[in-house]
């Protein structure tokens, strides 16, 4: 197979940690070739969509990747076209996904689907499922989240279109910030932020569940925040335990596996706190390597047989 990776700059990437890392180097293990571009080298000419794509040379050690070669060619010419860039989801990532919606149209593979990274934001998707989800309230209004407060006590606020525990706060009705934090969040009154009620089981972890194509991954990476800290993101400094499923756990994947699959969402990344979902990451979800490091399962292996199948299953129809 060829496989064109959309991804944010080579250099940027972690190869110790980076999941898209781990995705080249499983394809290339398997005998397929890997191709790279960033968003801004999409374009379409003459209705037909291309990039300007580097042909890569993945290797396992530290340098882990070299350009072999640079050429303009159609995204409908590769097996499949992985769209990894991480968020924000703002206007130029709606654009590439507007520009690979025309690749899906000329014949194009897209994983996950051009229409599923519009269609559902990483923090409201989980309102499709309202009995695995704790107190929610989205709104922009600092009043309605001041009562949402009041009647629980102990809340976390965030925005809608960020990563990684950006801009994520813990509120009580005692914090001497709660207004400052608020109009910065909504912008005075201008942009729905998420409320939630806040769970005390983040202490045990914040639990990344991967989906792939339609299959529960046996293993979560739980990521345990720092002392003090109220944000179990890696990115902020979490660390990561790879862990079991459990029972509520596989209840929930199990549950929104199906959606997912027939909603073009390939690969998905459910956040579970306790017994509660909290997000369902659609853009780039992560926690690959560090699985795989715990726990000797090859989630990218997993994850390039799925695509391998994906592809042999529109060869056969």
């Amino acid at each position: 197979m060829k496989l064109l990776f959309v991804v944010d700059p080579l250099a940027s990437l972690k190869p110790c940690k980076d999941s898209s890392v781990a995705m080249m180097r499983a394809a290339v293990a398997r005998g397929h070739a890997v191709y790279a571009a960033e968003v801004c080298r999409l374009q379409v000419r003459d209705g037909i969509a291309r990039a300007a794509c580097d042909a890569l040379d993945v290797r396992t050690d530290d340098d882990w990747v070299r350009v072999s070669r640079t050429d303009v060619r159609a995204l409908k010419d590769f097996d499949a076209v992985l769209m990894r860039t991480d968020p924000p989801v703002d206007t130029d990532y709606l654009l590439a996904t507007q520009l690979l919606g025309i690749a899906e149209a000329n014949g194009a593979r897209v994983l996950n689907r051009p229409a599923a990274l519009r269609d559902f934001n990483e923090k409201l998707a989980i309102l499709n499922f309202p009995a695995f989800v704790a107190p929610t309230l989205i709104t922009a209004d600092a009043t309605e989240i001041g009562s949402f407060l009041a009647a629980h006590g102990d809340i976390i606020v965030k925005p809608l279109t960020e990563m990684g525990g950006s801009g994520i706060f813990r509120l009580t009705l005692s914090d001497p910030n709660r207004n400052a934090i608020l109009e910065t969040l909504t912008r005075r009154g201008r942009r729905a932020i998420m409320a939630q009620r806040y769970l005390p089981a983040i202490s045990e972890g914040d639990k990344r569940i991967l989906l792939i194509d339609g299959e529960v991954v046996p293993w979560a990476l739980a990521r345990i925040p720092q002392a003090g800290e109220t944000r179990g993101n890696l990115a902020a400094g979490g660390t990561a335990r790879a862990q079991p499923l459990s029972a509520r756990d596989h209840q929930i994947a199990e549950a929104i596996a199906p959606w997912a699959r027939d909603r073009g969402i390939f690969l998905a990344g459910l956040d579970v706190i306790g017994d509660c979902l909290t997000e369902i990451n659609v853009t780039s979800p992560t926690g690959f390597q560090e699985i795989t490091a715990q726990t000797a399962h090859d989630v990218a292996a997993q994850f390039i047989a799925a695509v391998e199948r994906a592809c042999s299953a529109t060869v056969r129809a």
